[in-house]
């Protein structure tokens, strides 16, 4: 029995009044989707109760259907799920692949690849995988960070039965989730698509803060009993692979100041890429006469109240920060060089009804149905509109006719959210193409621009003397607290430690830098039994979960640990060639693509302008290079130093 035919233990236990308060809140056309499978009745795919397509990311609940029709689909859905609450059977429990991807394409009315079935089989938990060997005793690994990746790595040792030790430079888990306590801190992905899935989550908000990502990812440390393997406030300071022994040598600096040094056979990079975080250079910093902090160093007991902060950088951090304390501060600044694009946020702090919640609990084929809604919306409906058309008449302003209509769509949002105040509007429209930067959820940044006490300052912070600040322009400000929302060096991949490879070799140098490439954002020749979760190319620049890609790098990388072990060989690395040939693929693939169009910086690009952080490939594509090792990439090394 899949997850998605689980009824609650005690089928008696139903609260049917909050139930049928969950149906009433629920998403139409994921009802229409429980109804075909639970009930088995295919009339509810006919043209009477077809929805119409989701405009941007709203979740249509709707489907654009008559109140009427609504109220039919609602009383329908309300029987057929307690019926099978009560014991009857799932009516079609198992579509095939491609009628999974026809289920969602009707629902979502617009057109879904067929083999897009493969992901929603697999998300869903229809399809089973072959257990891996057990492991070999004395092996061992070593997984370094403690953030999504390091949890996400660490359950899966546990399940392979494979003894490890993690290593957290902070006081507990949670990485990012940890470090990040800034006012208004939160997810801008839906909450069904930011957990693992090997546990759900319950969350309160349609994209939850801070808070409560924090405590879900607490909560599934200690439900695996991840604290019995982890040792927190030891910085990871070099990794190094020891030929004759075959394994990672890996030195540490504890809380007290001890150096330790740990060997393993295998060692799991967890840190991420927003891990470092990026000062700019501004003159005479130092002389700041009030607090200078990053978003991601925030300290608990800060007081803004009647302050006069400012804030430098109008990125992701700041879309959330600076609407989150512009009631409380009596005046605040904004240095902000660049434009940022923004879209509608519908879902914004807007609470799960407790229904619903309900619903997805004792449902859980509505919410595996709800969850491929969202992880198409946000993942990977997109990719498709960044192509680079090279006919484009009008590449300053977009790289293709459809990316000119989100021009059109976002100008016209932003003039709204200003209101009287079109004076901004010079100061605030990007001019260059929709999604050539990371794409931000709108927090009330615009509207928040507006306010009497808020002021936006179209330039680079230059020069700090005492409580003045000085932009390049010359213009000034004064501020009694200073914030840096000015994100991390992505592009540094692993730059907070020292990794060596085969014959001494520095990573940092083999990637000469902050020019960084791995096989599926994963592995790197010359760095055997080494594996790299949320690597370079792995991020997503059009949109979704990166917890699913880092799922697909731990599934992958056990896989090939399972391999090992089958084969009873010490070490595996990738080879060069496929190495090399991988990151030439990747970047053609996003020479096509809009991140890559002239005149546009981003953080996904390194310093010499070449993409780093984000993939190109759609989430189902990843998904597949991801699920089974093609021995024929891999070099085995065995105790006799022979390869194959």
């Amino acid at each position: 029995m899949t997850d998605i035919e689980s009824r609650p233990i005690d089928g008696g236990s139903i609260d049917y009044d909050l139930l049928r308060a969950g149906v009433e809140h629920a998403n139409i056309p994921t009802l229409l989707l429980c109804l075909v499978q639970l009930g088995g009745d295919r009339q509810w795919l006919s043209e009477e109760f077809a929805p119409t397509r989701a405009a941007g990311i709203d979740n249509h609940d709707s489907g654009g259907l008559p109140e009427d029709v609504q109220a039919q689909i609602r009383k329908a859905a309300f029987e057929t799920i307690s019926e099978w609450l009560a014991g009857k059977p799932m009516a079609w429990p198992r579509p095939t692949n491609k009628e999974l991807a026809e289920l969602l394409s009707a629902t979502m009315a617009e057109d879904i690849p067929g083999e897009y079935g493969d992901i929603i089989a697999a998300s869903m938990e229809l399809e089973d995988e072959e257990p891996l060997p057990s492991p070999p005793e004395n092996r061992s690994a070593i997984i370094i960070g403690g953030g999504i990746s390091g949890i996400c790595a660490a359950v899966e040792m546990q399940k392979l039965g494979l003894e490890y030790k993690l290593f957290e430079k902070n006081e507990d888990f949670g990485g990012t989730w940890w470090e990040n306590r800034y006012p208004g801190c939160g997810v801008d992905t839906p909450n069904l698509t930011y957990t693992f899935a090997f546990r759900s989550s319950d969350f309160t908000r349609y994209f939850p803060m801070r808070h409560e990502i924090r405590d879900y990812l607490h909560a599934t440390a200690e439900e695996f009993d991840l604290y019995a393997n982890a040792q927190f406030e030891t910085t990871v300071e070099k990794a190094e692979w020891l030929e004759d022994g075959r394994c990672w040598e890996v030195s540490v600096t504890t809380k007290d100041g001890q150096r330790e040094v740990h060997r393993a056979d295998i060692v799991f990079s967890a840190v991420g890429i927003l891990n470092t975080p990026q000062y700019p250079a501004i003159a005479n910093l130092d002389s700041f006469a009030g607090p200078v902090l990053h978003t991601c160093r925030w300290p608990d007991d800060l007081s803004l109240k009647g302050k006069k902060v400012a804030v430098v950088g109008n990125g992701a951090s700041a879309m959330q920060l600076v609407p989150a304390i512009a009631d409380t501060v009596a005046e605040l600044t904004i240095f902000a060089r660049s434009k940022q694009w923004a879209a509608p946020f519908p879902q914004f702090q807007k609470d799960v009804p407790e229904g619903l919640r309900y619903l997805m609990r004792v449902v859980p084929l509505y919410r595996a149905w709800f969850e491929q809604r969202l992880t198409w919306t946000f993942n990977d409906r997109l990719l498709a509109s960044l192509y680079r058309d090279p006919k484009w008449e009008a590449p300053e302003r977009a790289v293709n006719a459809i990316n000119d209509r989100h021009r059109e769509f976002f100008t016209q949002y932003i003039k709204s959210e200003l209101g009287d105040r079109q004076d901004l509007l010079p100061q605030l429209l990007p001019d260059y193409p929709p999604y050539a930067k990371r794409m931000l959820l709108d927090n009330g940044w615009f509207r928040t621009m507006t306010k009497d006490n808020v002021r936006l300052i179209a330039d680079r912070l230059e020069s700090v003397d005492g409580n003045r600040l000085i932009a390049a322009s010359g213009e000034e400000a004064e501020a009694d607290i200073l914030v840096f929302a000015t994100g991390y060096k992505a592009t540094e991949v692993l730059g907070s430690y020292d990794v060596v490879g085969r014959g001494g070799v520095l990573l940092r140098d083999y990637w000469d830098g902050d020019d960084a490439a791995a096989f599926l954002g994963t592995l790197v020749p010359g760095f055997p039994n080494f594996f790299i979760l949320v690597g370079p190319h792995t991020g997503s620049g059009h949109g979704g979960s990166m917890i699913r890609n880092i799922e697909n790098q731990v599934h992958y990388s056990t896989q090939i640990i399972g391999s090992l072990f089958a084969r009873n060989a010490g070490a595996v690395e990738v080879r060069t060639d496929v190495y090399d040939d991988y990151r030439d693929e990747v970047d053609a693939a996003h020479e096509t693509l809009i991140w890559t169009h002239p005149g546009t910086t981003n953080w996904y690009r390194n310093s010499k302008g070449r993409i780093v952080s984000i993939t190109p490939w759609r989430n189902d594509d990843f998904w597949r290079m991801t699920r089974s090792p093609d021995p024929a990439h891999l070099n085995f090394f065995f105790e006799a130093g022979d390869k194959a």
